[in-house]
């Protein structure tokens, strides 16, 4: 019996899912990159769950890069190279040469899609319906769908 424990603890460990932080949060006055970097540091250490595996570097992950004007690739390796988010913080300080306007016209779109096209508010209905939460009027955007699919909401 003693036995069985460690593989059971170990199955259960391997399927919990790891939050990143809400796609809210800022660094660096980048709204969503916070969570990039939590997708990132759960994928290089393996724990990355497979439900953010399909989009990972895609959808606002790639959104992101696509307005720093970085690839996949060198995020990733600046991410691998730092330990702490503040090392992070520093590297996009320095490395990503974008305006205030360039950053808020970046976290108007996160912010508000879902809620700012006919086909992506369809899509949003669709994830909700799929995730039992097409009875939730509040979650207008794929960042509140994002924080109640992830219990924060």
């Amino acid at each position: 019996m003693v036995d069985m424990i460690p593989s059971f603890a170990t199955s259960f460990a391997m399927e919990k899912i790891i939050y990143p932080r809400s796609p809210r949060e800022t660094m660096s006055g980048w709204v969503y990159l916070p969570r990039f970097v939590d997708k990132i540091r759960l994928h290089l250490a393996g724990k990355l769950h497979p439900e953010y595996q399909e989009n990972f570097t895609k959808g606002f992950d790639g959104g992101w890069l696509k307005a720093a004007g970085l690839t996949s690739d060198q995020f990733i390796e600046v991410v691998h190279n730092t330990i702490t988010d503040g090392e992070v913080a520093d590297w996009v300080r320095v490395n990503v040469k974008k305006s205030d306007a360039e950053k808020q016209t970046f976290a108007t779109f996160v912010l508000n899609r879902g809620n700012d096209a006919d086909d992506a508010r369809e899509r949003l209905r669709t994830r909700k319906a799929d995730a039992g939460l097409a009875h939730r009027d509040d979650i207008k955007t794929f960042v509140d769908f994002i924080d109640a699919d992830e219990k924060r909401l």
